[in-house]
């Protein structure tokens, strides 16, 4: 596979992805997402380039270097010119997730000793009211359009201003030395525990992943992303945002979770980048509508004379699934997904219809990614290979080789910020422990087995991880999502449970009106089916059944301290 060049800060970023593509179009969207005849608006590299130089360039003329600024908002292109204009000009961006309450937003902008905001109309009131209070908020910036005034900035002025102040002879940002290994990104844990860290990198960090990275995962010119994910968080940001601008690629704003079919078929979307939930929702979409169209058969008949021919390497899926695939505007070539794993099904069912699906696996603390698949190097149940920047071992390994799993290499964190105690926790000679069950088998390809935390230890000293006996029941057609807990501690005996989310629509689909007991019943003939497949001490005892989601990440990751709270 093609190397790319050496990279070590995102100033090299910028001159790598726009010298060979000035004119190519890096972003697309729509100037209002509500109108229902949209203008497009696109955006080519050597705009980008000079955007993200005049931001930066009054972001200094504001004092602003060697400063904090919080970043809150949509995925849009002002909060992309926002992170490099910040990171390029030695100031720490702190990208913060737009869905959470405006107490905690106010929280982490007041952890992050933050002096600067850049927000949207939504946080508004929020963010002048911390202007108003705090001691360390001093510029508050509205990337929507208005009117400066006493507290408020907006972004196109500011961009105005930039301008300007280039036009004049302004050479700030040209002067500055980047220092590739200091903190210029504060992100926050995503929130599975009730304790969010602040997570120090530098831009070496990320650029030495996307680097590794490119040695494993190709991107094209032509291709074009569809950014949907959240883009305050690592996967989306590191992989849609800087990855594929790394590559020379065209990135499209999703319009929102219910606008992904639409977008990725207006937008003719190649690269899709989401999790696991979301592909497996797209994929029961599939198959719903080939069983409503008493197609199945034939479907299957055409898999099987399609896989055959493959053998052959004679390739034919995207044009007997054409149809299929148009539904996705008819370009969507591979699906990259990370933070959970997926259904082998799921899988599968993309790969017969000509779609290649690629997983990585990570953390916020690796920048965040530690192994991946490549085209050419899969293996069921694994998350790849370890990158090639990367050393990994398996912390006291058990008998069947598992253990926890430990990281050293460029792109392990600096460390929390202000909190050195669970800084000395994680990290151990440039180790990072991440936390994760594991191990690797003879061909170096890595196996995750579970978190640490959430590992249940029976009296019998068998461990069992919940997500393994989980993604089963989620094979279900009408489960959504479940999970397996240990009962009560204060019990005498050792149980474990499940809670299952089940599609009240589908279920009705199948079994026809029922009541909530016979649909429990039905659940849990299907789970002692799964029983059976299973060593007895990981059967699952008893069942309980809602209509209701469990709490998420906006990544998509069961809170599961909360989820358990209740169910204690």
């Amino acid at each position: 596979m093609e190397k790319k060049e050496k990279l070590e800060n995102f100033r090299e970023l910028i001159q790598i992805a726009e010298r060979g593509n000035p004119d190519h179009i890096v972003y697309k969207y729509k100037k209002d997402r509500t109108n229902q005849n949209p203008e497009y608006i696109e955006k080519k590299y050597k705009d980008f380039k000079e955007d993200i130089k005049k931001m930066s360039t009054v972001l200094l003329h504001l004092g602003l270097e060697n400063q904090k600024i919080a970043l809150v908002g949509n995925n849009r292109y002002e909060w992309c010119v926002s992170y490099l204009a910040i990171t390029t000009g030695n100031m720490v961006v702190v990208p913060l997730d737009r869905a959470l309450p405006d107490i905690e937003l106010e929280k982490l902008i007041q952890k992050s000793e933050a002096t600067a905001v850049i927000f949207e109309n939504k946080q508004k009131e929020l963010v002048e009211k911390i202007a108003r209070q705090s001691n360390t908020v001093q510029i508050i910036i509205n990337m929507d359009e208005g009117e400066n005034n006493n507290t408020t900035k907006t972004f196109t002025s500011l961009l105005k201003e930039g301008e300007n102040l280039l036009e004049k002879g302004n050479t700030k940002y040209d002067d500055l030395k980047i220092d590739s290994n200091k903190m210029s990104i504060m992100l926050f844990t995503s929130g599975t525990t009730n304790f969010p860290k602040a997570v120090m990198l530098s831009q070496k960090n990320i650029c030495s992943n996307i680097e590794s990275l490119s040695h494993y995962l190709k991107l094209y010119t032509t291709d074009t992303l569809l950014s949907f994910l959240p883009i305050h968080h690592t996967f989306e940001c590191t992989i849609t945002f800087l990855f594929g601008f790394y590559w020379g690629a065209t990135v499209a704003f999703c319009d929102g979770l219910k606008y992904i079919q639409q977008n990725l078929k207006e937008y003719q979307i190649s690269v899709f980048v989401a999790v696991p939930v979301v592909l497996e929702t797209m994929y029961k979409k599939i198959q719903k509508g080939i069983e409503e169209k008493g197609k199945t058969k034939l479907i299957e008949k055409m898999t099987k004379i399609a896989n055959l021919l493959l053998k052959w390497k004679i390739d034919i899926r995207r044009l007997l699934f054409r149809q299929i695939l148009n539904n996705f505007g008819g370009k969507l070539r591979t699906i990259l997904y990370g933070a959970a794993p997926m259904s082998k099904d799921t899988i599968i069912g993309y790969h017969n219809l000509g779609i290649n699906s690629t997983q990585g696996y990570g953390l916020t603390e690796t920048s965040p990614v530690i192994s991946a698949e490549a085209d050419d190097r899969k293996k069921p149940g694994s998350v790849g290979l370890v990158l090639d920047n990367l050393e990994v071992k398996i912390e006291e390994p058990n008998q069947e080789g598992v253990g926890e799993i430990s990281v050293k290499g460029p792109s392990i964190m600096l460390g929390y910020y202000n909190n050195q105690e669970e800084t000395e926790k994680v990290l151990q000679d440039g180790w990072f422990k991440t936390g994760d069950y594991g191990y690797i088998d003879e061909e170096g390809f890595l196996f995750v087995t579970g978190r640490k935390k959430d590992v249940i230890v029976l009296k019998n000293g068998k461990n069992v991880y919940p997500q393994e006996i989980e993604s089963i029941i989620n094979k279900i057609p009408y489960v959504l999502e479940s999970l397996v807990y240990q009962r009560g501690e204060s019990r005498t005996d050792t149980m474990l449970c499940a809670k299952v989310v089940y599609d009240e629509t589908m279920i009705k689909e199948r079994l026809g009106e029922k009541t909530q007991e016979e649909y429990q019943e039905t659940i849990w003939e299907e789970i002692k089916k799964i029983n059976e497949t299973l060593p007895i001490y990981k059967h699952v005892k008893k069942v309980s059944i809602t209509t209701i989601p469990f709490a998420k990440t906006t990544t998509q990751k069961v809170k599961r301290y909360q989820e358990l709270k209740t169910l204690s």
